[in-house]
């Protein structure tokens, strides 16, 4: 998952006056509500396209949406597996109608959203996303000193592995995910290497692996993730982040960014007058609520469908709210 590279906030709804409008409540000067942009005529749902980036929480949110989709709004969904810059490109290219979790990417919101006017912000999943450096709960209790980044150094023998030769291993997930890790280890000073473990579920087990037998480990980590629920890893404190210290990925030296993540829709799709645009709009749940569905998926081997469909008929009260009212 992809940190952004600057860090220029913007409303979960900048577009709002592409796909939709803020009407006022009646009591005026209240919280705006959404409404549909004037001329947009409901239609069938037909194929929905959705964006599924490589890690279990987006698509937790994938299987639920979807499944909603297909049995409420009577969509044929297809999910587009793929990278997150790749999921941009086409969703401006009209391939892909919605990406479910966005992490930041004001660089691209720049280039989609506000100059080529294709892509529009679909509002909050409702999940809090954190990024950063961790250990195993076990290691921070043995050398409490090791949860600064400043002490890293001096523990660098216990995290060498044969891929990183000489240097401790800093240990990465996907080479897909966007982060700022290399230029961090070189700018902070640090004798690491950054080495991939391949994908999130490598990225896992070794987490795992790691507190079970007591080995020494430092890997780039993220929440929302399901993990955390059963093995609580401390977060190394990086130099604090604060607006702007990432706008330069070569001389950063912060930590990473919080992020309100977000959801993101085609021009057109948005237009289109599809049920599912007004799904995706209103789908918002929480961290909790994404870790049971992926943890469903990955660790107990649910399918996508079936994690989904335990949540649902566990939440009625939660999803009810997300359909559009003339369905609903």
């Amino acid at each position: 998952m992809g940190p952004v590279r600057r860090s220029r906030r913007r409303s979960p709804l900048a577009a709002a006056g592409v796909a939709v409008v803020l009407a006022l409540t009646a009591c005026g000067g209240g919280a705006p509500e959404l409404a549909p942009a004037p001329g947009v005529q409901r239609t069938e749902c037909g194929t929905l396209t959705l964006a599924v980036n490589p890690w279990v929480g987006y698509e937790a949110n994938a299987a639920v949406v979807s499944y909603l989709a297909r049995t409420k709004l009577g969509c044929e969904v297809v999910l587009r597996r793929e990278a997150e810059v790749d999921s941009w490109k086409h969703l401006a290219g009209g391939q892909v109608d919605a990406i479910l979790e966005n992490w930041g990417h004001d660089d691209l919101k720049k280039k989609y959203i506000d100059e080529e006017k294709m892509v529009v912000e679909a509002g909050l999943t409702g999940n809090k996303g954190v990024i950063g450096w961790y250990v195993p709960p076990w290691l921070a209790e043995e050398h409490p000193d090791i949860r600064d980044w400043k002490n890293l150094n001096t523990y660098k023998a216990l995290f060498k592995t044969p891929e990183s030769g000489s240097k401790g291993q800093l240990l990465d997930g996907d080479p897909s995910y966007v982060t700022n890790d290399a230029a961090l280890v070189e700018n902070l000073g640090l004798d690491f290497s950054v080495v991939y473990a391949g994908s999130e579920d490598a990225l896992i087990k070794a987490f795992r692996d790691a507190q079970r037998n007591r080995k020494a480990l430092l890997g780039y980590f993220y929440a929302p993730q399901w993990l955390l629920s059963e093995v609580d890893l401390v977060h190394i404190a990086l130099p604090q982040y604060t607006p702007g210290c990432d706008a330069d990925p070569k001389t950063v030296k912060c930590d990473y960014q919080p992020y309100d993540l977000d959801k993101l829709a085609n021009m057109k799709f948005a237009y289109s007058g599809s049920p599912a645009f007004d799904l995706i709009k209103n789908f918002q749940w929480t961290n909790d609520d994404q870790n049971q569905v992926a943890r469903n998926i990955a660790d107990r081997k649910l399918s996508p469908d079936a994690a989904a469909k335990k949540w649902l008929d566990d939440n009625p009260e939660k999803w009810a709210k997300w359909l559009p009212t003339d369905v609903a």
